[in-house]
């Protein structure tokens, strides 16, 4: 993309820095066309008929799970579609092995690298709305206080009726008419959201950047705000991943997201950023209780939101195959967890969706899978460390070019972290996340700092803080 003063605005050279590949080796290529011509392998139950809605940010293509939340009783189920990767990846084949090569989509403003051929993931492995898609159906039964008491995933046939996009659906929630497949959403939601307090699961709310297109053949800076849709939404797939959890756990054999409890030290650094802060914590109060307690527009509770990452630090993934692992929870979600819902983005959640499959059909683990498990932790390790750098990189380097024209101009942010000689600040206007050195910065309180540098060929911003005047 070149912009209007004739210069490169794209994000080719991110993609060259990070080796991302740029198209598939003909032969995986060739794997997945071939895939899409024969269709999906396997028998499957014809589950056509529940009226599944998909809910992805807006023009979105891999669509990765629909839904559908029923009333049965005074309780609900949730069916839950996962798009079936299993159907179409041949195990050791070329496709299979340039997944496993590349462990998740990386997400680039101008385009992404995705983990599998277009064909598949935006063609008929996904489930796109109208299309009659093979897919991995979990159905969990809950009781009236959104509590799971059952669950099971089979392969199935399904259909799409509708495809919404997060602000859609809050605006319907909003006015009180949405889709009769999600019209339990906001209930269960809350009392997931409950459930997942009381638990101990640690939410933050921090501002989320999002780069979008501008008027002008460039880009801008814009923070996406959280709603309660994507909260009630990401429950579900928390949900799911929970009981794909305990399948495996109660069968001995599988792969977990797992994250370590924060040790006390990380728990009393948090209180005493409370106490800086003015923000109460009750005596018997959790972390969860706290955090979920406070406004996220007010600065101190921005401060507090990122001291609270030091709690989620370590998180990794855990495979065990004939005994439970020492460690099989997520201490950010206080439960076991597993990732199964998002295999068209994620290599992980193709081999435990096949685990829960074979065990809630009475069958085997497949071998492939078993010999698989010792090298996803590395695989996905690898994949993660990369797409977090490719997406640092990205706003950097979005947040230099919004910048270059504004040295020397100042602007009110507000202190997140303080530590040392440098503080992470945030400004809202351009929503830039950046460092400012400097000692003694005020924890959740508003300085003035003044752009220094902007060197849009290092995807480099520097600030420095303006002294108060007297």
């Amino acid at each position: 993309m070149i912009g209007t003063d004739g210069a490169e605005v794209d994000f080719g050279r991110v993609r060259e820095d990070f080796s991302l590949p740029k198209q598939f080796p003909a032969a995986a290529l060739a794997e997945a066309e071939q895939a899409v011509s024969e269709g999906p392998k396997g028998d499957r139950e014809d589950a056509t008929d529940l009226p599944l809605i998909t809910i992805d940010p807006p023009g979105a293509k891999d669509l990765d799970q629909a839904m559908c939340i029923e009333r049965v009783g005074d309780g609900f189920r949730v069916h839950y579609a996962i798009a079936d990767l299993g159907a179409f990846v041949v195990p050791g084949g070329a496709l299979d092995t340039e997944v496993r090569r590349r462990g998740q989509t990386m997400y680039l403003p101008d385009g992404n690298v995705p983990l599998h051929p277009t064909v598949l993931s935006e063609g008929i492995a996904s489930l796109l709305p109208d299309q009659t898609s093979p897919a991995a159906l979990w159905t969990i039964d809950l009781d009236a206080d959104g509590e799971p008491t059952s669950a099971t995933v089979r392969r199935a046939w399904v259909r799409s009726v509708a495809r919404f996009d997060y602000e859609t659906v809050q605006a319907a929630v909003d006015r009180g008419d949405q889709h009769p497949s999600i019209a339990a959403l906001p209930e269960l939601g809350q009392l997931r959201r409950e459930h997942a307090i009381k638990r101990g699961a640690v939410e933050l709310q921090l501002p989320e950047q999002e780069v979008e297109p501008d008027d002008n053949g460039g880009w801008r800076l814009v923070l996406r705000p959280r709603t309660k849709v994507d909260a009630w939404n990401a429950e579900i797939s928390l949900l799911t991943g929970m009981a794909a959890a305990k399948i495996m756990l109660d069968a001995g054999v599988g792969v977990l997201r797992t994250l370590p409890d924060p040790d006390d030290g990380a728990l009393a650094w948090l209180r005493r950023s409370a106490d800086v802060l003015g923000i109460e914590w009750p005596q018997d109060a959790t972390a969860a209780e706290v955090l979920a307690g406070l406004d996220p527009s007010r600065p101190e509770a921005l401060a507090l939101f990122m001291d609270a990452t030091r709690l989620l630090r370590g998180a990794g993934y855990t495979v065990f195959d004939g005994k439970a692992p020492e460690l099989s929870t997520h201490a950010g979600i206080a439960a076991s967890y597993a990732h199964v819902t998002a295999p068209l983005r994620r290599l992980v959640d193709r081999f435990g969706t096949e685990i829960c499959l074979a065990l809630c059909a009475g069958a085997e683990v497949p071998a492939w899978v078993r010999a698989a498990l010792p090298e996803l932790p590395d695989l996905m390790e690898g994949s993660d460390s990369l797409a977090s750098k490719v997406d640092r990189a990205c706003l950097d380097q979005v947040e230099a070019w919004v910048l270059s024209d504004h040295i020397g101009q100042e602007f009110d942010a507000v202190v997140l972290r303080a530590e040392g000689s440098a503080a992470e600040i945030f400004i809202a206007e351009p929503p830039v996340l950046g460092r400012c050195p400097g000692e003694n910065m005020p924890e959740g309180g508003t300085i003035r700092v003044r752009l220094t540098e902007a060197v849009v060929e290092e995807r480099r911003v520097e600030f420095e803080r303006v002294e108060d005047k007297a």
